[in-house]
């Protein structure tokens, strides 16, 4: 797999000074055939461009206002499938963002969108959304492929990112909000004035089979401060659902208050997340309590590994926190991508979730 970058190079006759210029729409990446020119000019205060063009005997004279800008891409298209993406991130949780609202099935397949998510062999990220038309009334339909090809249903720091980019795509300003159909139900986003977005997260889902967890409950059919063993240590756990598995561990059973700094992730997260408890895998939020209003995380993600942030997650350990008497409703929640604030509303049980996404690169991808 390739990467178009998305830089336009124009060359002008000698008389006039090149120039670079990024588009910002889709698919505007340019490749030039040209007459032989080679040319030299100064990027900041030192350095030096040198911007060279081989000749074509197809081409006597090219003037740039004679080139499409579309002429690299159109070339590309001809002999590969070339997919068009706006990268976002949460807080660092990074997202390919595509474009699917003329069609209901993904432009990308799992094994592709693994493929792109690959950081050193493609674009890098931590998944690969998509803005499909909506079903069941809903405006949008969002879709999400994990970087390892898996699909969950659906993703909170992913959510705040579509909002964004449907907001760009509809050039919507000021303050917005819409209906978005995912697999764990109808989500409605709201995008500030201030370019953040609030998410109404909807109810928290906490009868252990339908987390699900074979974990038998403590509450009722709740999993609160259960134990679990793994690799032959003692956790205390709950479990909550915010659409998909997540498992809040506070610390180990008679052990002192978690230090997340100091855990070793990527060796214990696997194990919770394929732990035999969890028949479709989990999250796993490990959690240090900074106060009753402030609390810290770190987030092992089904499918994804260790990312700097997940928005389902800190939803579901203010859930946690309060179950287990250590926190209030309305919390700031610190991941290693920065903060994010929660609230869960005793009205109308209903869980809120505010932060920023923000646009990173326009790019297209030879598939």
């Amino acid at each position: 797999m390739e990467i178009a970058a998305i830089s336009t190079v124009s060359v002008a006759p000698q008389s006039r000074q090149p120039s670079n210029t990024l588009s910002r729409k889709l698919g505007s990446v340019s490749s030039l055939t040209l007459p032989s020119i080679e040319r030299e000019h100064r990027v900041g205060k030192s350095t030096r461009l040198r911007v060279s063009a081989a000749s074509s005997s197809s081409m006597d004279a090219v003037t740039a206002e004679k080139i499409s800008p579309a002429s690299f891409l159109d070339k590309r298209e001809e002999s590969r499938k070339v997919v068009h993406f706006v990268k976002y991130h949460g807080l660092g949780n990074d997202f390919i963002l595509v474009d699917n609202r003329d069609s209901s099935e993904p432009k990308v397949t799992q094994e592709q969108a693994a493929k792109l998510c690959d950081r050193n062999f493609g674009v890098g990220a931590d998944g690969v959304i998509f803005a499909m038309p909506g079903v069941n009334g809903a405006d949008y339909t969002m879709r999400i492929f994990n970087s390892d090809g898996s699909e969950p249903e659906m993703c909170g720091n992913g959510v705040r990112c579509f909002a964004r980019f449907i907001a760009e795509l509809e050039n919507l300003q000021g303050k917005h909000s819409f209906t978005m159909h995912t697999g764990a139900g109808l989500i409605v986003p709201e995008i500030q004035d201030d370019g953040q977005v609030k998410v109404d997260m909807g109810i928290p889902i906490l009868k252990a089979q339908d987390v699900p967890t074979k974990l038998p409950g403590t509450k009722g059919e709740a999993v609160v401060q259960a134990e679990l063993v793994v690799d032959g240590v003692s956790w205390n756990v709950t479990c909550v659902s915010m659409g998909n598995p997540h498992c809040i561990t506070f610390g180990t059973k008679g052990g002192p208050n978690l230090k997340v700094d100091d855990l070793n992730l990527p060796e214990i997260g696997p194990k919770f997340e394929h732990h035999e408890m969890f028949p479709a895998r989990t999250n796993t939020e490990f959690v240090e309590v900074l106060s009753r209003s402030h609390l810290k995380m770190r987030v092992w993600e089904r499918g994804a590994g260790a990312t700097l942030a997940c928005g389902t997650g800190a939803c579901a350990l203010v859930v946690a926190a309060v179950l287990e008497g250590r926190a209030n409703r309305k919390c700031t929640v610190d991941l290693p991508g920065g903060p994010l604030e929660i609230e869960w509303r005793q009205e109308d049980n209903h869980i809120y979730m505010t932060g920023p996404a923000e646009a990173v690169f326009y790019g297209s991808a030879l598939l």
